[in-house]
């Protein structure tokens, strides 16, 4: 007899608790996407899906705004709409080594994952577009390093 894990379990129990946030429609500003609180957490994976086209230049890039310390970037901005993104896209990088944004169009080549995990203190995760047009629903997992850290959608 098998046993099945259902999909949410069994992602749950390799990268933690997923959380949703879309950017609404692009514009030239910084918006807060996930708040940290109570501790450090490892993000797991990263993943934005590109749910209306962003089809005009636009240099994005997230980044770590801390309660303490300096505000650091996730990733390199990067150009997603110069070369349209259509719907579909999915976006995700590497690491906060300031690798780029991997592009993989639905069907194509897939984007890159996180190669380990980004320790995170307490502040936010934002997204800083100078785009106008196109929204990206970001997806985060991850686990808390310490007793109490959450990481929710802000």
């Amino acid at each position: 007899m098998s046993v099945l894990n259902p999909n949410a379990a069994f992602l749950k129990s390799v990268l933690g608790p997923a959380v949703e946030k879309s950017t609404g429609t692009l514009a030239a500003t910084t918006v807060p996407l996930f708040t940290v609180a109570g501790g450090l957490v490892a993000v797991t994976s990263i993943v934005g899906d590109v749910t209306t086209a962003i089809t005009v230049a636009n240099s994005y890039k997230l980044q770590h705004n801390p309660t303490a310390g300096n505000t650091v970037d996730i990733v390199t901005a990067t150009d997603i709409g110069t070369t349209d993104s259509p719907a579909g896209t999915v976006l995700g990088f590497k690491g906060s080594d300031s690798s780029i944004i991997g592009i993989g169009a639905a069907g194509s080549d897939a984007a890159q994952g996180l190669t380990s995990p980004l320790i995170l203190s307490e502040g936010q995760i934002e997204s800083v577009s100078a785009g106008t047009d196109g929204v990206i629903n970001w997806i985060v997992t991850w686990v808390p390093l310490q007793d109490g850290a959450t990481l929710v959608a802000a």
